[in-house]
């Protein structure tokens, strides 16, 4: 019997994590949450694993020093929610996050709105949990 390997194809993301990053977010799970790349305490502070990937801005907003943090943080609280890890009422908060990190990592104000505005009006099916617990088909070869 040949090997088998298992894999997923992910090339939709453009970064990866290679250091453990830290912060407190205003979501505050009834318990604590524990991934292999991410942590949330009932306390609220999210701790996301070096190697975690994420895809920064969506188009028509574009990767920046004052978005990539903020992109960081959203990303992983948005993949909480569509792992069912965190109820969908939490993402209000997730863009309100983004919107405070923005702002605090120096984006324009006015930018920090439109940014804000926009994954409110149009990132809903972005959190939206999946049917199944993992997020992309599990792929085999040969």
């Amino acid at each position: 019997m040949k090997p088998i390997i298992y894999y997923q194809n992910i090339d939709q993301y453009r970064y990866e994590l290679v250091a453990d990053y830290q912060t407190t977010v205003k979501i505050k799970p009834e318990s604590g949450i524990h991934h292999q790349y991410f942590t949330l305490t009932m306390g609220g502070l999210l701790t996301i694993k070096a190697g975690y990937m994420w895809d920064g801005a969506t188009f028509p907003a574009i990767d920046s020093k004052d978005f990539m943090r903020g992109s960081l943080v959203h990303d992983c609280l948005y993949q909480c929610m569509r792992l069912g890890l965190l109820p969908q009422t939490c993402r209000l908060a997730a863009d309100e996050e983004l919107r405070r990190i923005c702002l605090e990592d120096g984006m324009w104000p006015i930018r920090a709105w439109w940014v804000y505005n926009c994954v409110r009006l149009f990132a809903g099916d972005c959190a939206k949990q999946k049917t199944n617990l993992t997020e992309y088909q599990v792929l085999t070869a040969p």
